[in-house]
């Protein structure tokens, strides 16, 4: 199976549901970032939306894992990252957000910011990891780990590139 998904092709119940999310995870002083796919009805996304909500303190998170998996999220902790809670919705049988938790201050959330707009400021590079995502979920269909695995020499090398050039956009 293969996920694809955009914006426009979401029927309105599941567009408000994400918003909504994103309202309810919102810090009180306004804080949450959307890490690699931007918010935009003409972006496609392979994983649906990939929203990084930066908290005060993991361990209260923790505490409120209940409340994010009754608003329909799977939570898995870390799930490879340190300092990362990932948690996924799927509607339908289709991956509609990721959220990718992290405290405030978090190297792992620096790396991510930079990572986006490294993507965001060079095209050509975003259309090669778009290429590269293809790839590898064409050569894992329905393996959302062996996908991972498989692109993930390329987002290593992409990723050094991008925080060296974030560190001197600074």
């Amino acid at each position: 199976m293969q996920l694809q998904n955009t914006l426009g092709s979401m029927s309105p119940d599941q567009k408000n549901r994400i918003f909504s999310l994103a309202d309810e995870l919102r810090e009180e002083d306004g804080s949450y970032l959307e890490p690699r796919d931007s918010i935009r009805p003409d972006r496609r996304s392979e994983n649906g939306f990939d929203l990084m909500p930066l908290v005060t303190d993991l361990a209260s998170l923790d505490l409120e894992r209940g409340a994010v998996e009754a608003l329909g999220y799977e939570w898995y902790g870390e799930m490879g990252i340190a300092g990362r809670r990932y948690c996924k919705q799927d509607i339908g049988g289709r991956r509609v957000a990721q959220l990718h938790f992290f405290a405030m201050g978090d190297p792992g959330a620096h790396r991510h910011l930079a990572f986006r707009d490294y993507l965001r400021a060079h095209p050509g590079i975003a259309a090669a990891y778009a290429a590269e995502k293809r790839r590898a979920r064409d050569l894992h269909p329905g393996d959302h780990q062996a996908y991972g695995a498989e692109r993930q020499a390329w987002i290593d090398r992409v990723e050094a590139e991008a925080l060296a050039w974030y560190g001197q956009k600074a």
